[in-house]
């Protein structure tokens, strides 16, 4: 059976939850591969708006397995407090329907000041964290001193393992002016959450391996998007973890020979929350216009989003860096009424044209964009759910840019309810 990866293509935001939760009615088990809490996903299902963050796509969806692989950073407070509040909006969520890997790092309080405080401090270029330690978090994991869902279960290991990160953190904190961590407060937190945590432990990367082979379809859904990656996003402007596809496969424990279908997801324009360039941002009316019809304020964080007009080539690159198979087109309808739209087709610097943004962040910074100008509609595309519902300069637009990005549309979204959707090709077909 084929198993599908989905990931973002840009900036993160592109709508991946409601992608998910749509695949997720066709997969067995939803496993989330990387990032932590600082990514949000908005499910709208039946009228009812489901906020996720640390939770997988899949947990809405009754009858599958959700799964936290070993890529993620867990804030374990956070974690409960979000099961606590999907399940007063009617959902279950027990053991049986959710695994966290057991060896996940997780984020403690401390990471959290240290994030914000660095951030704080940072008076040459601040990177526009949001303050959640997620990075703290995944410098601890390749720094060897994090504490790890299987640490609760042991007394003696656990302190171990405190001990290790407070010799690193408390010497930062001095540095920082910030007082020294509470050992013993620490320790008497974990302990308190251990058993509430540890009931949802499992070895996930065994599990998937044995639903695999029994036959079942595995979703694989990763946070953020392609350019927030640690290597291949707009360095330092970027999230502490690989976003790309390949991340799929480390972040649970499954080979990469197990993914069968890339699925990359797609804004109709292009978004980008914090620092960092963004080649094609408008700072006027179209770009107030895309705001305002697209809700862009973060799920997380409630920041506005920027806003511009779709960057084929940097769409390109992701695909390219992802093996994307084919992507899944979102917020269509949001280009309704436009009279003309424009696509970046590549951009200029220093006289040159490049086909790619230069790795150098002075060198993207100074990107000039060389757009293709399109004809707009009139018509209202939202809701659509099959190619005739599709105003022909919007099928026009579409395919322009599966050409500019060389890489097939297999799903079109039109609205944020799960339903509103055009199905070219299915992922999990075999």
């Amino acid at each position: 059976m084929a198993n599908v990866v989905v990931v973002g293509t840009q900036w993160g935001d592109e709508g991946k939850g409601k992608i998910v939760d749509w695949l997720s009615e066709r997969a067995d088990v939803i496993a989330r591969f990387q990032g932590g809490h600082n990514a949000g996903h908005t499910l709208v299902v039946g009228g009812e708006v489901y906020k996720l963050h640390a939770l997988p796509s899949g947990v809405v969806r009754g009858g599958k397995l959700s799964v936290i692989g070993n890529g993620v950073v867990l804030d374990p407070w956070h974690l409960l407090k979000e099961i606590e509040g999907i399940r007063a909006q009617g959902v279950e969520i027990t053991p049986e329907t959710l695994m966290i890997a057991e060896n996940t790092p997780l984020i403690l309080p401390f990471h959290g000041e240290l994030d914000r405080a660095r951030e704080g401090q940072n008076t040459v270029a601040k990177i526009g964290t949001t303050g959640r330690g997620i990075g703290p978090a995944y410098e601890d994991k390749v720094g060897r001193r994090a504490i790890r869902v299987a640490d609760l279960a042991d007394a003696a290991t656990l302190e171990l393992r405190v001990d290790r990160a407070l010799v690193h953190h408390n010497a930062l904190r001095n540095g920082l002016g910030l007082e020294p961590i509470d050992r013993d407060a620490v320790l008497e937190q974990l302990r308190e959450i251990a058993p509430a945590i540890l009931e949802y432990a499992a070895p996930v990367w065994k599990v998937l391996t044995e639903r695999r082979r029994a036959g079942q379809r595995i979703l694989f859904e990763g946070a953020q998007g392609a350019l927030l990656d640690i290597d291949f996003g707009t360095y330092p402007f970027v999230t502490s973890s690989n976003v790309i596809a390949g991340q799929a496969a480390t972040g649970t424990g499954i080979g990469p020979g197990a993914i069968d279908f890339v699925l990359g997801i797609v804004k109709a324009y292009t978004t980008r929350v914090g620092e960092g360039p963004f080649p094609t941002e408008l700072d006027d009316d179209d770009g107030q216009r895309l705001g305002e019809r697209g809700h862009e304020f973060g799920t997380t964080t409630g920041r506005k989003r920027r806003c511009g007009w779709f960057d084929a080539c940097l769409v390109r690159q992701t695909c390219a860096t992802s093996g994307v198979s084919g992507i899944a087109l979102t917020k269509l309808d949001v280009l309704d009424g436009f009279e003309t739209l424009k696509i970046c087709t590549g951009y200029e610097l220093d006289g040159e044209r490049y086909d790619y943004l230069p790795t150098a962040a002075d060198q993207q910074a100074r990107c000039t964009p060389i757009y293709e100008e399109m004809p707009g509609w009139q018509e209202s595309t939202a809701g659509a759910r099959s190619w005739a519902d599709l105003p022909a300069q919007a099928i026009k637009y579409i395919r322009r840019i599966e050409e500019l990005i060389q890489c097939p549309v297999a799903m079109v979204s039109t609205s944020p309810e799960r339903d509103d959707t055009i199905l070219v090709t299915d992922p999990f077909s075999d």
